[in-house]
């Protein structure tokens, strides 16, 4: 994955969840089966009844792993629950001039709305400003543009949440077990990027309200391959681990696979994401992962449901204000055994 790709998160939580039905929950594998994913519930409520016939667009970078291919899929399911939405995708890409190049088309094409998922927001910026000045207003989708003038709403993940859910698992479960001194590792996905070290930051931060620390991290680049050398690695060096949280499901593929060739099995594991692989592991109940936290691509359902709300000059029907609100950060939940049945059907194929 390139170091420009930011990421995720799930459920829409709290009053939103309420909101006109809004709720809808990486590896570098086959697109073509990570895009497996459950339909987008049905819509209900006043929100969704017929009205003016408006045009969205989309673009979003090209599926290079399970939770961006599910993403496209869960925006084009939504757009297609409703008979007044005409759904305008450009060809998915990873390369920056081409999605500014798809974007032109589509403001050339004068779509009523347009739901953008950049690949890197600083890069892109301009050409959804270009948008927003045209009168197309944008729903920015997760990974965000500087520039608020650029977008009209955006919808994404809380990534610092997602590591404050991850470490007050492993530290009220390590607290619990009255472990002192634990070993506890980390296996970011990009380092560099704010993304991660705002899960980093946050994981740091939960742990050290029980008194504990991150023993060692490293990063694996939200890859299978990396997931797995990582791991291997770390557990080569620490002869004794009680807790890994690893950020990604999809480069957890590796993670897991490094894990059961070790052998080892004395400390448990917390995922990121919430991928159906990874759920149907802490079903099964059979290894080391036990939880995972999420940063589902169902915001791709929301962002399209937005869109059309606000080219139709609505609101949301379960709020008192008039208009769209101006951002949504979605919560991260932690899936355990305990409820993993009803997250499962919204789980992404890593």
């Amino acid at each position: 994955m390139s170091p420009n790709v930011g990421r995720r998160r799930f459920l829409l939580g709290g009053a939103v969840v309420g909101t006109a039905a809004l709720a809808t929950a990486c590896t570098g594998n086959d697109p073509e089966s990570s895009a497996s994913q459950a339909p987008a519930p049905a819509s209900t409520g006043a929100n969704d009844a017929p009205g003016q016939k408006v045009v969205i667009g989309f673009s979003a970078p090209a599926a290079d792993h399970g939770w961006i291919a599910a993403i496209a899929k869960n925006a084009e399911a939504t757009a297609g629950q409703y008979s007044d939405v005409e759904f305008k995708a450009v060809e998915p890409t990873d390369d920056i001039n081409t999605q500014i190049a798809a974007v032109e088309s589509l403001i050339a094409a004068k779509v009523n709305a347009l739901v953008l998922l950049p690949n890197d927001g600083q890069q892109l910026n301009q050409i959804a400003r270009k948008a927003s000045d045209a009168g197309i207003p944008v729903v920015n989708l997760d990974r965000i543009f500087p520039d608020k003038l650029s977008y009209r709403t955006w919808i994404g993940g809380d990534n610092y949440g997602m590591g404050v859910a991850a470490g007050h698992y492993v530290g009220a479960k390590l607290k619990d077990k009255g472990v002192a001194n634990p070993v506890i590792l980390e296996i970011q996905g990009i380092a560099t990027l704010p993304l991660t070290q705002d899960r980093s930051k946050g994981f740091a931060d939960a742990l050290k309200t029980y008194g504990f620390a991150v023993t060692a991290r490293q990063a694996a680049q939200f890859t299978v391959q990396s997931g797995n050398e990582v791991t291997g690695n770390l557990l080569q060096a620490h002869k004794k681990i009680d807790a890994i949280w690893n950020h990604d499901d999809d480069q957890g593929v590796g993670v897991l696979a490094a894990i059961k060739e070790s052998g080892r099995g004395e400390f448990f594991m917390v995922g990121g994401a919430g991928s159906a692989n990874a759920m149907r592991e802490i079903q099964s109940g059979s290894g080391v992962l036990e939880a995972t936290v999420t940063y589902s691509p169902t915001m791709a359902s929301s962002a399209v449901r937005l869109a059309r709300l606000i080219a139709q000059g609505k609101g949301m029907t379960d709020l008192v204000e008039h208009q769209v609100p101006q951002s949504l950060t979605l919560a991260s939940e932690t899936i355990t055994r305990d409820n993993v049945d009803e997250y499962l059907p919204l789980g992404f194929e890593s």
